[in-house]
């Protein structure tokens, strides 16, 4: 059967308008072309036809189209499965919106400013709020920041070569002041095309007149006739250039880059770029900024510009906070069932804010195991906070948000809320097992909030890393990577006797750290004692494309944030929804292939009956299934889920299907339970009128927490991965771990029967007999 043609709209070199009262996308200009598309398209043959229509190159192309109903969030193309999926999206239509962007649009495709224009929809759109509509370097850069002073734009006069090229890249800014008569829509604006008016012409100038009614320049040069006057035109808000002496009778000085760095025209260049390229780079600005206009910017200079020009772009992050109660109320209108709770501090200021939507409440309870990860992630925006959330895990073994909350700092206090709000949230009737780390924060919280109605499972990497930590310095390599691999191995043992041996693995290597793992509550970590149900699930980066989503979105205004996260959720249960109506199968299929791989193993094996529902099963070992209880004597079943390969033979000797011994939460219909519900749409906020009382949010102030990033690159966390034992350095002389030869004390200028040495080594056997008191301190209480 022939698949389904669509037609492709392809559009490109064209911008995207926000709609300011639904935040709506609309694409305007431009040119494009219709292609036929199917579900057996290819990528690079689709993106081949796209540049030879366009006639462009296929390099730096990036493609990128609207789900259905939903022209907020723009979808990338990056892979074959990623074009099949958006034919499978739009099947029931006959064509589809494709948008082509290219990246070299962030460093050449600067919009032009005519000489006599009115704004456009897009450039409303970028106009922030408040009076002023660019960033003033004092601000953004400091007042004693340096930065290079290499002239910018010289007079025609100037024989240096070098600028030539900075010239041209202001040039197009030549003729954004023309003469009397010229227009403008604010004098925002007009202030703008001023200062790039005189950075394309090489001149500085200062205000005589600046304010609500009138502006008033001379060339900064004394004695310079260069002026300029605009004010306001009679019964409307248009500012009209009024008087104009355009001719400078000035020596032609070349003009210092570091004066016009600080009049704010960073701010409107960085705007541009960002809204073509959000991540564009605090590195990559500094770089573009110099070689596009000659002026040299360090890292956190850059960093600082770009801040400035996202909150104008984006919002204020202050007047975000203030928005929460509103933001919240909007989230349980447009998602009825779904829990947003804000608290604030005594002095107003922000606490804390729990997030749970009832198409994730829902999915939970109704498809998904009783199975929740906890972990944390901090925030880099302007107030920082940290990010706690609660991840589930569906049918096929793919993450699913249940929960997060935003909190102005991590603390045991707020682990309790969280709990305590995800309690309420997402009430069950069956026990919750979670897997976290295990600080006391969570462990006390857990055991508050849950009591026995939870399971709380230790995260194995967190466990090795603690013990990778307590034995750097006194053991080797080899002999901490040896102890580290027994541990995990101790922790997936399923029975008690593979726990032991390899415990007793441990034991030999050092009786110090056996007995740390013995202490370590094993009935917390390890399959052999666990009382809950992990599924094979031993740590709690589960989830980690939720925690990218938080890295990709987590310098944004604090209600963008959530309302990205929202959006990446939304379309992650949609794009599971609709994938999954093509299963046909009776597990999902992750879960299908690993019972067919057990299966296959089961047809070597020898089911015995032994009484009622008990059978013994022989093969490279013997174990014993009852299949009445659901239970078999190598574990997989229970530790699982999925019937393994010896309950699989007695099945089939009693000619039972397998699927029936499945767990529920495996089944293709728990799987469509899960992503039932959907995840609406959540109107963009408006800005209450100023004077209009609001009697209903009034009493609720909301202020931003007092804690404010700290100055420097901020620091990464370390992805979670079991290359945790790094080699330590070792001496060649004394065999001791942590120096060198060089520092050795033992071969430097001292002598074998100095003293000081003699007191030297009986102070390092008081070090290793200290070992165990060591290892025994740092086990969790």
């Amino acid at each position: 059967m022939a698949s389904k043609k669509i037609i492709a709209i392809c559009q490109s070199g064209g911008e995207f308008v926000t709609n300011n009262e639904d935040g709506f996308l609309t694409y305007i200009g431009g040119e494009a072309y219709a292609l036929d598309i199917n579900d057996q398209t290819i990528l690079a043959e689709f993106k081949k036809e796209v540049a030879e229509n366009f006639q462009r190159g296929i390099e730096g192309m990036t493609v990128k189209y609207f789900l259905p109903g939903n022209k907020k969030t723009l979808i990338t193309i990056s892979k074959d499965k990623d074009l099949k999926r958006m034919v499978n999206f739009v099947k029931d239509s006959d064509q589809v919106e494709i948008f082509i962007i290219y990246d070299e649009a962030v460093v050449k495709n600067v919009p032009n400013v005519s000489a006599s224009r009115s704004t456009t929809a897009s450039e409303a759109a970028l106009t922030p709020a408040t009076p002023v509509d660019m960033i003033h370097c004092d601000d953004l850069l400091g007042v004693d920041a340096a930065i290079d002073t290499t002239p910018l734009c010289p007079y025609p006069g100037s024989n240096d070569e070098n600028n030539e090229k900075h010239r041209r890249a202001a040039s197009q800014w030549e003729n954004t002041i023309t003469d009397v008569g010229q227009r403008f829509s604010s004098f925002a604006e007009f202030r703008e095309a001023l200062h790039k008016y005189s950075i394309a012409h090489g001149f500085t100038y200062r205000y005589k007149k600046n304010d609500s009614r009138r502006v008033t320049a001379k060339c900064k040069v004394e004695g310079c006739s260069w002026c300029i006057y605009a004010s306001r035109l009679p019964t409307t808000q248009l500012i009209c250039i009024k008087k104009m002496n355009a001719k400078h009778t000035c020596d032609g000085a070349a003009v210092k880059a570091a004066y016009r760095s600080t009049r704010g025209w960073m701010g409107s260049i960085i705007k541009e770029k960002l809204k073509i390229a959000p991540n564009y780079k605090p590195k990559d600005i500094a770089k573009d900024i110099e070689r596009e206009y000659g002026i040299q910017l360090n890292y956190s200079q850059a960093r600082r510009a770009k801040e400035k020009a996202r909150e104008q772009l984006q919002g204020s992050f202050k007047e975000a906070y203030s928005q929460l109660p509103l933001f919240c109320e909007k989230i349980r209108e447009t998602n009825p069932g779904s829990v947003a709770t804000i608290a604030t501090k005594e002095d107003s200021s922000f606490h804390r804010l729990f997030i749970a939507f009832h198409a994730s409440i829902s999915g939970f309870q109704q498809g998904c195991r009783p199975l929740l990860f906890l972990d944390s992630t901090l925030l880099y925006a302007k107030y920082q906070g940290t990010l706690l959330a609660a991840i589930g895990i569906d049918g096929n073994d793919g993450f699913f948000p249940v929960a997060f909350a935003v909190v102005d700092v991590e603390t045991n206090d707020n682990w309790q809320w969280f709990l305590s709000e995800l309690k309420s949230a997402v009430a069950t009737s069956c026990p919750i097992t979670f897997v976290s780390d295990f600080q006391r924060g969570i462990r006390e919280s857990l055991q508050n909030v849950f009591g026995e109605e939870c399971y709380h499972g230790y995260c194995l990497h967190y466990l090795a890393e603690k013990l990778n930590n307590d034995l750097k310095g006194q053991f080797s390599h080899e002999a901490r990577r040896l102890m580290i691999q027994d541990l995990c191995a101790a922790a997936f043992a399923p029975k008690l006797e593979s726990f032991e041996r390899c415990v007793e693995n441990i034991k030999a290597i050092s009786p110090e750290v056996y007995n740390w793992v013995s202490r370590s509550e094993p009935e917390h970590w390890a399959n052999a004692f666990f009382g809950g149900a992990r599924y094979g699930h031993l740590m709690s980066n589960f989830g980690k494309l939720f925690y990218d989503w938080v890295a990709e979105l987590n310098e944004l205004p604090i209600t963008q944030m959530v309302d990205g996260l929202r959006g990446k959720v939304m379309e992650l249960i949609y794009a599971r929804r609709v994938e999954s109506s093509q299963w046909v199968t009776t597990l999902t299929p992750l879960m299908e292939q690993k019972l067919q791989i057990d299966a296959s193993k089961a047809r070597s094996l020898h089911p015995l009956p032994s009484h009622g529902s008990t059978f013994e099963v022989r093969g490279e070992s013997v174990e014993v299934v009852d299949i009445d209880q659901w239970d078999c004597s190598c574990k997989e079943w229970q530790l699982n889920g999925l019937p393994c390969c010896h309950t699989i033979a007695v099945s089939e000797y009693l000619g039972r299907s397998p699927y029936d011994l499945c767990s529920r939460y495996f089944s293709t219909e728990s799987y469509h339970a899960t992503y039932a519900e959907s995840i609406n749409p959540i109107p963009h906020l408006e800005k209450p009128i100023k004077g209009e009382p609001d009697m209903e949010h009034m009493v609720i102030v909301v202020t931003p927490p007092p804690t404010k990033r700290p100055p420097g690159r901020p620091k990464m966390k370390k992805a979670d991965t079991f290359d945790i034992v790094k080699r330590q350095m070792q001496c060649s002389k004394c065999k001791g771990l942590g120096h060198n030869k060089k520092t050795c004390g033992k071969v430097n200028n001292i002598d074998e029967q100095d003293p000081l040495l003699l007191n030297g080594l009986i102070t390092v056997e008081l070090e290793e007999t200290a070992v165990s008191m060591e290892l025994e301190s740092s086990l969790p209480m």
